[in-house]
């Protein structure tokens, strides 16, 4: 196996069985994976180890435990997803994710993972949207938190290196497959090259590519665009879930998650005239039904509506839609927004401040610390806010790997399991149950071949292309972000038409040109604008990704909502469109058939209706 490192004069190149590119909840799982099957790994990280996003995911993850309820199944689960995602997921993915969800988070656990409990000892598990039972488990309202610091905790015994502020530029290929990456040191700026014999993407979403977002400053849709570039498909990329509650006041924190928790602890969404607005809005699916267990919710009826459950709790497409409508209508808060009320909970409960504290302790500090806001005493104004992206990088659902050989894809950056809009909670689980398969077949692909050969021109031409910026007199690379920012959160946001989207896809090939001719200043130690500069081609291939495809998608499905294509149209049911780059380096979207459906998996999404 490949261990060692060398110098040259130019850059460092470092050797490994199996490279991942992210150390977020996917890539550690698939890099611990990897390890155990006895090869050699590097884990490239963006940020610090520690810092990725994975930390922000709050709720918890799903997986049918059936700990609070044991009417609960994978099969259940399976059907709530594939009914969350409209039926256009990858079948196979989401059975494999039900089926193999609750060993992981047991697994977890068994590596040291703190959970919340019920009285008799077992893990606890909260509602959230579109699941029918609870299904999530938690950590109070910081679960990704304890995820990464328990994978943390466990790989650092596993012989992993670890490549940290480390941001990869290009994938290197030998012939069709690939090799390597090419990278350069933030801190110090230097190039590195990481040779190979397979890579795992698993580099988050491209929430960076919108003005308002739930993302960190990492999201600016690398793992995407590496594996666009090198030749791999990306699917379903017009579909971008806009989370329903982002913080909206002050401006400095608009964006920040306010986890879906609140609602799954019985927080209610209220306009400026304190009406809960929810039930204006139920689909037929949750009309006149009463609650399974109503001891498992706060309040499911309104007047003569009725829920089956809590109506903050549908999708979160739709709940995002109804904030924007009410907001449009001249029904929202002070600063845009909508009201999320937790604190009434107060009249139910004696101890009510202290529930709340409890189960929400983050959302209570960050509204404390960010808003001077006591969410036990007054209502938090809420947004829509760009947080996931469902689209990504095409892979096979048993090993995850993409169609370009050696290259394999798990987490955000992968694309199947959600189908039109992804399910609360299954993003964690999702994580844990696709980064272990990733490492696994990685390691095993790794054994198979030999390590190829680093061609030393691409290398070249790529280290010249990135120290460029350095040479030129111009605009600043901050200006072109902004813009783009600006035109895809305007023009190919949460309601989209088609002559916003033929503009936005106009404005992204200047604002291409223009990040081309990008010019930076100083050297190239601790430069956030040179960052900022090579962050720029990534982030315009999905965003001209993300309007393509939706500009092709004539219809409204899941997180794809067309104000000139209202309602599904059954042409679109089971059509997936595939992203590529052709040969003349130009984008093209293709219609493919979502794979279809086998016969007992569609049994049981018949007798879970």
């Amino acid at each position: 196996m490949l261990t060692a490192a060398k110098q040259t004069m130019d850059y460092q190149t470092h050797e490994h069985d199996v490279l991942v590119i992210g150390a977020g909840g996917a890539g550690l799982r698939a890099a611990i994976e990897a390890s155990a099957a006895d090869v050699s790994v590097g884990l490239v990280c963006k940020s610090l180890l520690g810092k990725a996003h994975t930390v922000m995911a709050e709720g918890g993850m799903a997986a049918s435990l059936g700990n609070v309820d044991d009417r609960d199944a994978w099969s259940v689960h399976f059907a709530d997803t594939m009914r969350g995602g409209q039926y256009m997921n990858n079948a196979r993915m989401a059975e494999l994710h039900a089926k193999e969800a609750p060993d992981r988070v047991r697994e977890l656990e068994a590596w040291g993972a703190v959970f919340d409990r019920t009285p008799d000892g077992r893990i606890l598990q909260r509602n959230f949207g579109g699941h029918k039972y609870p299904r999530l488990a938690h950590v109070g309202d910081r679960t990704g938190l304890e995820m990464i610091r328990t994978l943390q905790d466990h790989g650092i015994h596993q012989g992993i290196d670890v490549h940290m502020e480390c941001t990869v530029l290009t994938l290197l290929k030998d012939g069709e497959r690939v090799i390597g990456a090419f990278a350069y040191d933030r801190e110090r700026g230097r190039f590195q090259v990481f040779h190979a014999r397979a890579v795992v993407l698993a580099t988050g979403g491209i929430g960076k590519a919108f003005r308002i977002t739930s993302n960190s400053w990492e999201y600016t849709g690398d793992g995407h665009a590496l594996a666009y570039d090198a030749g791999a498909d990306l699917i379903d990329m017009e579909f971008i879930q806009f989370h329903p509650t982002g913080m909206v006041w002050p401006p400095s924190v608009r964006g920040i998650l306010v986890t879906e928790g609140v609602r799954g602890e019985g927080g209610v969404l209220k306009n400026k005239d304190d009406h809960r607005f929810m039930f204006d809005d139920i689909p037929d699916l949750y009309k006149n039904q009463t609650a399974d267990n109503e001891d498992e919710g706060w309040r499911y009826t309104q007047g003569d509506k009725e829920a089956r459950r809590p109506p903050e709790l549908l999708t979160r497409d739709h709940v995002a839609r109804c904030i924007v409508r009410e907001v449009r209508e001249g029904r929202g808060s002070e600063h845009g927004g909508v009201y999320l009320d937790i604190a009434w909970i107060k009249e139910r409960l004696s101890n009510g401040a202290e529930h709340i504290k409890k189960k929400l302790p983050s959302m209570y500090h960050q509204f404390k610390q960010l808003a001077s806001i006591d969410i036990t005493a007054e209502a938090m104004e809420v947004g829509p806010t760009t947080h996931y992206v469902m689209g990504g990088v095409r892979v096979d659902a048993d090993t995850q790997m993409s169609s370009v050989p050696g290259l394999f894809a798990a987490g955000e950056c992968a694309a199947g399991l959600h189908g039109a809009n992804r399910l609360g909670g299954n993003s964690l689980s999702d994580l844990l149950v696709f980064g272990r398969r990733a490492g696994e077949y990685a390691a095993t692909f790794a054994k198979e071949h030999d390590a190829g050969a680093v061609n030393t021109d691409q290398v070249e031409g790529v280290a010249r292309r990135a120290l460029e910026p350095f040479a030129r007199e111009g605009e600043g690379p901050y200006k072109v972000q902004q813009e783009l920012q600006g035109t895809m959160q305007d023009l190919v946001g949460i309601v989209r038409q088609d002559d916003e989207m033929r503009r936005a896809l106009d404005e992204i090939a200047k604002l291409r040109e223009r990040a081309d001719r990008v010019a930076v200043i100083g050297n190239r130690e601790y430069n956030a604008g040179w960052h900022t500069a090579l962050d720029l081609p990534h982030l315009m291939t999905v965003s001209e990704a993300v309007t393509r495809a939706a500009i092709e998608r004539q219809e409204s499905r899941g997180a794809h909502f067309r104000e000139d294509h209202l309602g599904k149209d059954e042409a679109w049911a089971k059509i997936n469109l595939v992203v590529r780059k052709v040969g003349d380096g130009s984008m093209q979207v293709v219609r493919e058939p979502v794979p279809a459906l086998p016969a007992e998996l569609a049994k049981i999404i018949e007798e879970n209706r």
